[in-house]
């Protein structure tokens, strides 16, 4: 009990010099002169033109080519899905590190 006491008090008197010593930080702080705030000119002169400026000047490559039907794409897309269903099955069938890091057959890309 002598030692519970004892770390309570060395605590307690811990505990008061820090806020003597905040309490004494704090109030110099508000002595003391606040500093002027810089701010930045609101004038500022572009010398180059944005940053996507060029960009959207350029006609893309892509937009000369006709547009892909919507049935070609989700026919794509269903035997991208289809491929890798398969080789998910195809995993789970025989599991070998080989089969887990091999490439699908697929066109598209992930």
């Amino acid at each position: 009990m002598t030692m519970f006491l004892m770390i309570l008090t060395i605590s307690v008197f811990c505990f008061a010099l820090a806020c003597v010593a905040f309490g004494a930080d704090s109030r110099e702080q508000d002595v003391r002169v606040a500093r002027p705030v810089a701010r930045p000119s609101m004038n500022l002169q572009l010398t180059q033109s944005g940053f996507f400026a060029e960009a959207a000047n350029t006609p893309l490559a892509a937009s000369a080519q006709p547009p892909v039907p919507l049935e070609v794409l989700l026919s794509q897309i269903d035997r991208h899905v289809r491929l890798e269903q398969a080789a998910a099955e195809s995993f789970l069938d025989a599991p070998t590190s080989a089969s887990l890091h091999s490439r699908t057959t697929s066109p598209l890309v992930h």
